[in-house]
């Protein structure tokens, strides 16, 4: 495993190697670009918080995972369409954005659409699903267990498989 990151700068550098992660939460989360920046900062701002906790025993992008998909939840629990934030320093504002276009495949387009009718859970399970990680992954990042995270999935499958139809 990985240990954790020792400074501002290291943390910084793994925020940039790693902002793909948010940016599928954002999207999975937001209905718009302002959304998805808003909560783009708000992540990572968390994960910044956080970040001292950070022990190592899990992958970088697993934490990332669970502090994101957890900020989300949260306040699209408390709020669904209100975001409140809180400004960046002047170290995250320094962090080069990857290209990122949500639109390039007609067929991710149309999952992301029905899954953004999904509970809040069940949009986290699939986007893990989707990022190809094993059931015992999702269930660490998730707080379930691996059967549960197995048999959620299989039930969106077949949700989706209807949809199809």
């Amino acid at each position: 495993m990985m240990s954790p990151p020792k400074n501002e700068s290291e943390f910084v550098v793994l925020l940039e190697q790693h902002q793909n992660i948010i940016h599928k939460i954002c999207r999975l989360y937001t209905n718009n670009e302002v959304e998805h920046e808003d909560l783009f900062q708000e992540i990572s701002i968390q994960l910044w918080r956080s970040y001292d906790r950070f022990e190592g025993k899990s992958k970088f992008s697993t934490w990332m995972y669970r502090v994101g998909l957890n900020t989300a939840i949260t306040l699209y629990r408390k709020e669904k369409k209100r975001l409140n934030t809180q400004p960046l320093n002047d170290q995250f504002t320094s962090i080069q954005q990857e290209d990122y276009n949500p639109k390039v495949d007609e067929h991710l387009e149309w999952l992301y659409q029905k899954i953004n009718h999904f509970s809040e859970i069940d949009k986290a399970l699939v986007l893990l699903y989707l990022e190809n990680k094993r059931y015992d992954e999702i269930a660490e990042t998730l707080g379930i267990s691996a059967v549960n995270a197995r048999v959620k999935m299989n039930r969106i499958k077949e949700r989706l498989k209807k949809m199809l139809g």
